[in-house]
């Protein structure tokens, strides 16, 4: 069983996700939260896999919860941050700040079922073409904010490069000729010495380090 948190400051959504989730046989609704503060004494409590956060809420910010949440546990949760449209600068920095993806709030049941799944899986990105024109978007307008980490090897960079990208680990393997736990291995190797938490930062750092820039890919 997944089990999974809802955090937003209107009720009738956090009822309604709560029942669509909980309807399905694998995902197990352990608490719901109203505001950033409230989501992370809860989180405490009921240690989540997956929690769905909104952004924008009274008493405390989603990204403040979401950076708290994840600085404080040892084995932290996966986050998922609500918002109404993806052109989201809060998006934005909430990914930087440690969240797995991101999902409209308008998403059908299926689209928010699959999302907690893929999440709680790490294997691949969640909405991988719209996370990319996210970051990009935001990315483009600032200056490359860091130099690329030295320790990463010729074949780790281009593990990040489609990571950025969007693959999931058995696209990235088709793509290099590699075994799929091979590429596992890659992932791992990278994220350790980036001490980043997952694929979403993965992409910001890809895109704010300058390894990939804004633009077509092929």
């Amino acid at each position: 069983m997944i089990r999974v948190m809802v955090v937003d400051d209107q009720e009738i959504v956090r009822a309604g996700f709560s029942a669509l989730l909980g309807s399905q046989e694998d995902l197990e609704i352990v608490g719901q939260a109203g505001d950033g503060a409230e989501a992370i004494e809860v989180a405490r409590q009921v240690r989540p896999d997956v929690i769905l956060m909104d952004v924008r809420m009274p008493v405390l910010d989603g990204i403040a919860a979401t950076r708290q949440i994840l600085t404080e546990n040892s084995a932290p949760p996966r986050v998922i941050v609500l918002t109404t449209f993806d052109l989201d600068e809060y998006v934005y920095d909430a990914l930087r700040a440690g969240a797995s993806g991101f999902l409209l709030k308008h998403a059908s049941p299926d689209e928010l079922a699959a999302a907690v799944r893929v999440v709680a899986a790490g294997d691949a990105l969640l909405a991988p073409s719209i996370t990319r024109r996210l970051v990009e978007d935001f990315a483009k307008a600032r200056p490359v904010l860091k130099k690329a980490d030295a320790t990463l090897t010729p074949r780790e960079t281009d593990v990040l490069r489609l990571i950025a990208r969007g693959l999931s680990n058995r696209e990235i393997a088709a793509d290099l000729v590699l075994a799929e736990q091979t590429v596992k291995s890659h992932v791992s190797r990278i994220l350790t010495k980036l001490d980043l938490r997952d694929r979403a930062q993965a992409v910001v750092y890809a895109y704010e380090a300058g390894i990939v820039a804004p633009g077509p890919t092929r």
